[in-house]
Formats: C-alpha cells, sequence, structure tokens
C-alpha cells in the first residue's frame, strides 16, 4: 500500500510542478488530498454497496470536484482541501461536530442520521455507477454522492443541495446558526461540500 500511494504521490508531484503549484502539492500531501486525486482519476474512490452499509461519524468538511480531467482533478483535489479548510469555520458557527452528526445505513434500505444534532431518517437508495445516494425522509428527500477517503468515506451535497438540508435541519430544530451555512451556495456553486466520515 505505501508503494502504491508514493506512486500516486510521484505522478501528482510531477503534474503539478508542471503548473508550478509545487507548494501546494506539498501541503496537500499532508492531508492525503492529492492520493484522493490519484486514486479518484484512476477510479479507486469508488464506494460499493456493502462499503457503504454501517455507521459513520463526522471527522470534517468533505469537498471535491467533478472534472473528469486529470490535470484539473489533482489541482481539483489540492483546490479542495483549501476550500474545506474555509468551510471549517462556517461548521463550527453552527456546531457540527462528530458528536452529533452521523449517519447509519442499514443493510434493508433503512438509514437514521444526526445533522447538527437534528434527526433524519427514511430510507435510501444507492448507485454505484454514479456513486449517488437518494436519501428519503418524511419531510426531506435529497440526493448527496459518496467518495472513497484514505481514512474512511465523503458524503458530498452540491452546495446548493447542502444549504436545502442545512435550512431544514434548522427549521426542525430552531437553530437560527444554520442558515449562516447560505453563504456557501454562493462561494461554491459547482462544488460538491459535505462531510467526511469515518466508522
Amino acid at each position: 500500500m505505501r508503494k502504491i500511494q508514493f506512486l500516486f504521490v510521484a505522478v501528482a508531484c510531477t503534474l503539478m510542478t508542471s503548473c508550478g503549484n509545487m507548494n501546494q502539492v506539498l501541503s496537500a500531501i499532508q492531508n492525503g488530498s492529492v492520493i484522493n486525486a490519484i486514486t479518484s482519476v484512476i477510479g479507486l474512490d469508488k464506494v460499493s454497496a456493502q462499503n457503504l452499509i454501517g455507521s459513520w461519524t463526522y471527522n470534517g468538511p468533505g469537498c471535491a470536484f467533478t472534472s473528469e480531467n486529470l490535470l484539473a482533478k489533482a489541482g481539483g483535489e489540492v483546490a479542495a482541501a483549501q476550500i474545506e479548510e474555509k468551510v471549517k469555520p462556517y461548521y463550527q458557527q453552527v456546531g457540527i461536530s462528530a458528536s452529533n452528526t452521523q449517519i447509519t445505513f442499514n443493510q434493508d434500505g433503512t438509514f437514521s442520521s444526526k445533522i447538527a444534532g437534528t434527526n433524519f431518517s427514511g430510507t435510501y437508495t444507492f448507485d454505484e455507477a454514479s456513486q449517488q445516494i437518494k436519501l428519503k425522509g418524511l419531510l426531506l428527500s435529497i440526493n448527496c454522492y459518496t467518495k472513497r477517503e484514505i481514512n474512511g468515506i465523503s458524503i458530498l451535497f452540491e452546495a446548493k443541495k447542502l444549504l436545502t438540508v442545512l435550512q431544514t435541519m434548522s427549521a426542525l430544530s430552531g437553530n437560527a446558526n444554520l442558515q449562516t451555512i447560505g453563504n456557501l451556495s454562493k462561494q461554491y456553486d459547482g462544488v460538491r461540500i459535505g462531510f467526511d466520515m469515518k466508522r
């Protein structure tokens, strides 16, 4: 595994240094985003239906670009790491933490979750080809995407859809702070943002 990771980093560094972004690459290597970039490009970041089953706990902001171009994807992952750092204060402000943000996917197609302490449960379907998860609850139905990470998975939403989720949670919980996340949909249109999760 270490040899594979080293190979990923070497390829990413070669690509990025040709664009003059070596400092960004070196900083991104520390959190694994460059390895995530290359695994994303060669398709190793896919989550299987069986891998999805189980309980997952919030481990930090998640972010991904959707470009299919190898260079753009590697650069995008470096940029994604930077976006995650910018998103973190928003999440902290609304109180999203490991103690109150979790999701469990059950074998029978049901799920239960908490987002910033607000319960959300229902049924789900998962399309392995697109990595899309369709979550259907009593008051809210939403699509999200999953991606394998080094230490778990990411559950990601289109930025505007994340706003919808958090505004709904805000209305249910009375947590007005959740509405402050609305700026994300304006700043990161076209970027998937959500949660890095671990078991």
